[in-house]
Order: structure tokens, then sequence, then C-alpha cells
């Protein structure tokens, strides 16, 4: 990644099946994604991700 996008802030998204990702703040989130978690710096979505998704199997296998 070049440096511009290491200055962006993101949000952190889930989807129905419970698997996370990071999206630029400033952009429109996807159909199917919410907005979850802070945001903030990319180092610091990735770190909530890794605290709170436990388990990166879809929700649909879990259950």
């Amino acid at each position: 990644m070049d440096q511009q996008t290491e200055d962006w802030d993101y949000k952190v998204l889930v989807n129905h099946e419970e698997q996370y990702s990071i999206w630029p703040d400033f952009k429109d989130i996807p159909v199917g994604w919410t907005a979850v978690g802070p945001v903030g710096d990319k180092a610091t979505c990735l770190a909530w991700i890794t605290e709170h998704w436990t388990d990166m199997r879809p929700k649909s296998i879990r259950t």
C-alpha cells in the first residue's frame, strides 16, 4: 500500500457471515456490510478485528 492509504481513517465492517474487514471512512459502505467497532487509523481497526474475530469460520458453518 502506498503512504496515502496508510494516512486514511478506516472503519471496521462486518457482513451477515460475521466476517470482518476494514473500509476507508470516506467511502460509502458496500451493500451487505455494516459498520461496527472503531473508526480510526488502519492499525487501530486491525487490532480491534484481531481481538473480536476469534473464529474465522463463516457463521453459516459455525451454527
